[in-house]
C-alpha cells in the first residue's frame, strides 16, 4: 500500500506501508535528488560527445534520474545511457498521476518517465540519450545487464537498511562495486556504518556527504564510494562538491557492532533472514559497543579530521 504526501519543498512524494517508511526524507524529494545524487556527481565532468552510463538503483517515482537528466544539456550534452533497476511500477505510475510532479520537469524528461512507465524505455529523437528499464528483484536483475557494461555513476536509493537490508547486503554492494568504471562513483543516502564497511571492502574509497544548508542537524548526508582510476594523477580531493573526508568519528563508527555487514550469500534471502543473520555475528563478535560511540561523541556531531 502506498499514500501520497508532499514534503517540505513542495515537491510530491509517497509513503510505503509495507516498509513503513516514506520514499524521500520529509525535507523534500527533489531537494534531496539535486543535493545527494546530482551535485556529488559532479556532471560537469563529462564532455560534449562523451558517454555518461548511469544505472539508478530503486528507481521510484524517477526523482534522481530525472533531476540528473534535468541538469545536464539538453543539447550538446554527453550520450546518455542510464538503466533503472525497480521491483514495483505503482510509484511511477502514482507520480505520472500527479500535476505537481509533472510540473516539476522539462518536456523531454517528462517524455521519458511517461516512456518508462508505458513501455520501460525511452530513447531520444537523436539518438543521444536514452533510459532502460529492468523490472524486478534487482539482485536477479543486475545479471541481465549488458555483460561487460560499467557504470560512471551508481544512485542507490533503497528502503534504509534496517527494512530492506537485500539491497544493502555486502554480497549486493561488491556487485555493484564492480559494475562501476574507473573513476566511477556510486552515491547513496545511507550513511550506515555497516553500508560502508562493505564498500569500503570492495575497494572504494568513501567520501561523507555534507548536510545541506538549512538541513537538520547532523554528522552526514550520505555517503559517496569511488572506483579508483589508474589514469588518476591523485585520488579524489578529500574535500569537494558537497562531499569532505570521513571524519575521525565517523570512521570509530565502522569499527564498533554497527559496522558488521548484512549478508546474503545466495543472493536470494528474506529481509528476516538477513537482519537475524546479522544480529547473531554482532552477539558473538567482539566489536565496541555502538552506544558507547554514541556517548564518546555526543554533542560533536560536526567534529571533523580536517
Amino acid at each position: 500500500m502506498l499514500s501520497s504526501r508532499f514534503t517540505a519543498d513542495g515537491s510530491f512524494s509517497l509513503y510505503s506501508d509495507n516498509f513503513a517508511e516514506g520514499f524521500h526524507s520529509s525535507g523534500g524529494a527533489l531537494e534531496e535528488a539535486k543535493s545527494k545524487f546530482v551535485l556529488p556527481a559532479q556532471l560537469d565532468r563529462f564532455p560534449s560527445g562523451g558517454c555518461l552510463r548511469v544505472l539508478d538503483v530503486c528507481f521510484g517515482l524517477g526523482y534522481n534520474t530525472a533531476a540528473l537528466m534535468a541538469a545536464l544539456p539538453n543539447k550538446d550534452g554527453p550520450i546518455l545511457d542510464c538503466w533503472g533497476l525497480e521491483l514495483d511500477r505503482s510509484p511511477l505510475q502514482l507520480g505520472l498521476a500527479e500535476p505537481t510532479f509533472k510540473a516539476l520537469w522539462p518536456e523531454h524528461v517528462l517524455a521519458c518517465l511517461e516512456a518508462i512507465s508505458a513501455r520501460g524505455r525511452w530513447q531520444d529523437a537523436s539518438g543521444q540519450q536514452s533510459v532502460q528499464m529492468l523490472w524486478g528483484d534487482a539482485r536477479k536483475q543486475l545479471r541481465n545487464l549488458p555483460t561487460g557494461l560499467r557504470f560512471d555513476l551508481i544512485l542507490l536509493d533503497a528502503f534504509s537498511p534496517g527494512k530492506c537490508p537485500q539491497l544493502w547486503s555486502e554480497e549486493f554492494l561488491l556487485s555493484l562495486a564492480e559494475l562501476l568504471a574507473p573513476g566511477g562513483r556510486l552515491l547513496t543516502y545511507c550513511r550506515a556504518a555497516a553500508v560502508r564497511s562493505s564498500l569500503r571492502h570492495a575497494g572504494l574509497e568513501l567520501r561523507s556527504l555534507l548536510p545541506k544548508p538549512g538541513e537538520g542537524a547532523g554528522w552526514s548526508s550520505g555517503t559517496m564510494a569511488l572506483r579508483h582510476s589508474n589514469d588518476d594523477v591523485q585520488s579524489l580531493p578529500e574535500m569537494g562538491a558537497g562531499w569532505c573526508g570521513l571524519s575521525v568519528m565517523e570512521e570509530e563508527h565502522l569499527l564498533t557492532r554497527a559496522g558488521v555487514p548484512y549478508r546474503d550469500p545466495s543472493g536470494t534471502d528474506e529481509a528476516v533472514l538477513i537482519l537475524k543473520r546479522r544480529q547473531q555475528e554482532q552477539a558473538l563478535g567482539h566489536r565496541p559497543s555502538t552506544s558507547a560511540w554514541q556517548r564518546k561523541w555526543q554533542g560533536c556531531e560536526f567534529r571533523r579530521s580536517y
